[in-house]
């Protein structure tokens, strides 16, 4: 039975330090639900665990490679995951099993379980089921990163419309 929607369906995704692949997770999800004609039932952000980066832009690898993939990422700018966003988004996707030990740390009560998950847990090729971090490796790494997000984002926007009962302008498989 699909959920009722009556407000936007809050997703965040979660990495590290929210430069890499949490924002890159947020840009093609963003994307999927825009050409499916679901923008209105969406707010989509990203997050990362630590604070290294706060106030810092996308990497500039990880920009080149989304924007190869029609994705711009160039308005972002990296920001730690709090304890209000626990509260507030409906489902927080996180990149590795680390990032979920930091995240769910946070909640300390666990109140908010139910809605941290390995974001890989959508992905049908879920290997490990972590989004490896391409930071210190080469382009190569960041193409990678792609791939698997793009087609977990695609299966996690399909989850979505079936368990809240979207009706989409397109199909949203491919």
């Amino acid at each position: 039975m699909a959920e009722s929607v009556t407000r936007p369906i809050r997703v965040l995704f979660v990495c590290l330090g929210n430069i890499c692949r949490s924002p890159l997770a947020e840009g093609v999800f963003r994307q999927q639900v825009e050409a499916a004609g679901l923008s209105a039932h969406f707010e989509i952000d990203s997050a990362g665990t630590g604070p290294w980066h706060v106030g810092e832009p996308a990497d500039r690898r990880m920009q080149r490679t989304a924007r190869r993939h029609g994705i711009d990422l160039s308005q972002h700018v990296a920001r730690q995951i709090g304890p209000e966003d626990l509260a507030y988004y409906d489902h927080i996707l996180v990149m590795d099993r680390e990032n979920l030990q930091n995240v769910l740390r946070l909640a300390r009560n666990g109140q908010v379980n139910h809605k941290v998950q390995l974001f890989r847990a959508f992905d049908p090729e879920p290997g490990d089921g972590e989004v490896p971090d391409p930071y210190y490796g080469g382009e190569q790494g960041f193409e990678v990163v792609y791939t698997i997000t793009e087609r977990t984002a695609r299966r996690l926007l399909e989850h979505f419309v079936a368990a809240y009962g979207l009706a989409t302008e397109v199909s949203v498989s491919q």
